[in-house]
């Protein structure tokens, strides 16, 4: 069995297990966007195969995708062109003083900050990257779901489809890092190829409602809506027109805070 991470390494096949033909997931971000008044010059950090991205691009933005992974970048460069495409790390990274109007972190992206460093890492670079009034708009796991939810945790949940002919299988199992406050997860991939199995382990912060209202505060930042649903990854998913839910305990989290004029 080999370690890796096999969307990651293939953005081809990540876009075919992840299908997104409506762009709901930019959709949503674009209504935030729009509804708190945000200027045209967005960062999309984390932005992956760049689908977001050159929504936001297409919607008359000025977009900067970014993103650590280079098979990611090469791919929406070549498939999802428009915006400009960047190599950069979410645990703190300089594109530029006030050069944003609004930073978007899909997808659970902003979870990849294990520890209280990298959250605040990536905290102050967005802060610096933003103008004075800019926005953060963020989707992700919701930490306080897995409260009393032993079901969620230690059994393997099977996933199965096929890409060009290949059936693709996913066994993942998640287990709670109680101390280091963290979901952990291991992927095992297997396909009718041939090819040897993948075995891929990642984690996510438990982040909680408050806990990130709290550190959003420490950096300057006003929260604007903080709710789970309707969303792009809820069930069942956010429409268009529809306005953000008042509650904050089922599995996803979305937020929404602006920079405040004195945060620089």
């Amino acid at each position: 069995m080999t370690n890796g991470n096999l969307l990651t390494d293939n953005p081809e096949l990540y876009e075919a297990r992840f299908p997104d033909p409506g762009r709901l997931a930019g959709r949503w971000a674009e209504d935030c966007l729009r509804r708190h008044r945000a200027g045209p010059r967005v960062l999309d950090m984390g932005c992956g195969t760049g689908r977001d991205a050159a929504h936001l691009h297409g919607g008359g933005r000025t977009v900067t995708g970014a993103d650590l992974s280079e098979a990611m970048l090469a791919h929406a460069r070549e498939r999802h062109p428009g915006p400009v495409y960047v190599r950069a790390d979410l645990h703190g990274f300089d594109l530029g003083r006030a050069a944003f109007d609004a930073v978007v972190c899909l997808d659970s992206s902003l979870l990849y900050c294990h520890t209280d460093t990298q959250l605040d890492g990536f905290l102050s670079s967005c802060r610096q990257a933003l103008g004075p009034g800019g926005l953060l708009v963020a989707e992700m796991r919701n930490g306080a779901h897995f409260l009393g939810r032993p079901d969620l945790l230690g059994t393997p949940a099977v996933n199965t489809f096929t890409w060009r002919g290949t059936a693709y299988r996913s066994t993942t199992t998640l287990t709670v890092d109680r101390a280091a406050r963290l979901l952990r997860r291991i992927r095992v991939w297997t396909s009718d190829d041939g090819t040897p199995p993948v075995e891929q382990r990642s984690a996510w912060r438990l982040l909680f409602p408050q806990e990130l209202r709290h550190v959003l505060a420490a950096h300057g930042f006003e929260v604007l809506e903080l709710h789970d649903g309707p969303g792009p990854r809820t069930e069942p998913p956010w429409q268009d027109g529809q306005l953000p839910g008042r509650t904050a305990d089922a599995d996803r989290l979305h937020v929404v805070a602006r920079l405040g004029m004195s945060a620089h």
